[in-house]
Parts: structure tokens; C-alpha cells; sequence
């Protein structure tokens, strides 16, 4: 897992083209504007998925990882906190669904807060909870840019 401030996205240029491509169209775009939805920066290989919703209280939160893709969680308005845990240490409660690229999970994590301009990248390895309330429930605008892996 990696948490910054996209302000330091050339940090992690090694990481690959597709990073690249998607911390430039994070930088480049105002997401005030762009209504929620799926848009293709590469076909299926890299794409952004815009989200507009109420966080939520933790006990409502559902851990997640993905094999396929990894997930930049990038939070352009308001302050959500992000679970995070070792893949391993998490007990399976619903099965990888390929079709989805999801497998679900319970267990114990810890919490980090991201508030606007922050973003977290999840990889295979990294189980995830996202969408959770800082305290109170608050809008939040954030853009979630699906990486495939391979």
C-alpha cells in the first residue's frame, strides 16, 4: 500500500506507464465537473471509475481485494478513511468472483485518513476497506483508476 499527496506522483514513475497515465489524468482533471462513471484511459488496462457518495460508519465497511487490477484510490473532495490489510491476514468470507475482480474479507486492519488530494494504491496483496466516515458521514468525490496488473 502507498499513501501520498498526488502533488508527489513523479515519486513513483518506476512504478510504469500506467501509473503514469493515471496520476496525469488525477492531475489534469477537475472532478467537480465530471459527472460519476466508468472512462477508459487504456481499454481495459487502465481506466478510472468517478464516484460520488456519503462515507460510511466502519461497522458497515466490507474489506476487498482485487488480483486483476490495483486500485489509485484518489480522494478530490471531502475526507474519507481507507482500511488497509495484509491479504493473508484476513479470513475469506465470500470467494474470489473473476468476473469482478473481487474477493471479500473480514478480519482486523488499520485505518488511514485521506482527505482531498491524497491517494492510496492498493495492489493484489493489499485487502482494502474503503467509503468510510471520519466520525461523521460527509460527501466525498473520489476517483478510483483500476490498473491491471499484468
Amino acid at each position: 500500500m502507498i499513501l501520498d499527496q498526488l502533488e508527489n506522483a513523479a515519486v513513483y514513475g518506476g512504478l510504469g506507464e500506467r501509473f503514469w497515465m493515471a496520476f496525469a489524468y488525477l492531475a489534469k482533471t477537475d472532478f467537480q465537473v465530471v459527472a460519476p462513471g466508468r472512462y477508459e484511459l487504456d481499454g481495459d488496462r487502465v481506466f478510472a471509475l468517478v464516484q460520488r457518495y456519503e462515507t460510511k460508519p466502519r461497522e458497515q465497511g466490507v474489506w476487498e481485494a482485487h488480483r486483476r487490477y490495483l486500485d489509485v484510490q484518489y480522494v478530490a473532495a471531502g475526507l474519507e478513511s481507507l482500511g488497509y490489510a495484509p491479504r493473508g491476514s484476513l479470513t475469506v468470507t465470500q470467494p474470489y468472483a473473476a468476473e469482478k475482480d473481487v474477493e471479500l474479507l473480514a478480519g482486523d486492519g488499520d485505518f488511514v485518513t485521506a482527505s482531498a488530494g491524497r491517494f492510496a494504491v492498493f495492489f493484489p496483496q493489499d485487502a482494502h476497506m474503503p467509503c468510510l466516515a471520519c466520525g461523521k458521514p460527509g460527501q466525498v468525490i473520489k476517483v478510483v483508476v483500476k490498473v491491471a496488473v499484468n
